[in-house]
């Protein structure tokens, strides 16, 4: 029985790249991570790119396309181009996936501001009114993250927001 040989170009790429961890492609090409590890001792690889891969993938999804490569690719720019792609998908599918979250959150505020408040559903009111705040205050920071917002200001808004919905949850 034959061994299929793991494509040690295509395993230097990723590992120059810096997008995945060393184990991560050490599983997608079938190696052990020690095997990744000592290759790259041995022939001197670093993981130089990284930033540049982050760049282009930022300058991607601000322009708003990604493309699928066609080719193998091999020199430093041909590298940053096929991670930067990888990169900028999944921003792409958590923003994605965060617009169907905003969808959710905003049906149950809109059922709470509906909702007869009584002694006996005031329990299940407070509950899903904390559920409602938690989950969208997770929305709002995942947006801000998905879509390159997040600054220290940013950040305080978001705290100070949490901290206020908090104060009005308790008097509910």
């Amino acid at each position: 029985m034959t061994t299929k040989q793991p494509d040690w170009e295509a395993i230097e790429r990723a590992y120059r790249a810096g997008s995945l961890s060393v184990r991560a492609i050490a599983e997608n090409n079938g190696v052990t991570e020690g095997a990744v590890r000592k290759r790259a001792k041995k022939e001197g690889w670093t993981r130089d790119l990284a930033s540049q891969v982050k760049t282009a993938a930022r300058d991607k999804l601000v322009r708003g396309t990604v493309r699928t490569p066609s080719t193998q690719p091999r020199t430093d720019a041909e590298i940053i181009e096929e991670a930067s792609d990888q990169a900028a998908s999944v921003v792409l599918a958590h923003r994605t996936g965060l617009a169907n979250w905003r969808s959710i959150a905003d049906k149950l505020s809109v059922a709470l501001a509906e909702m007869d408040v009584s002694e006996e559903n005031l329990g299940d009111f407070s509950r899903a009114l904390n559920a409602g705040v938690d989950a969208q205050l997770k929305v709002i920071k995942g947006e801000r993250q998905a879509y390159g917002l997040d600054s220290e200001e940013g950040n305080k808004t978001v705290d100070d927001l949490a901290a206020l919905m908090d104060e009005l949850s308790k008097d509910a």
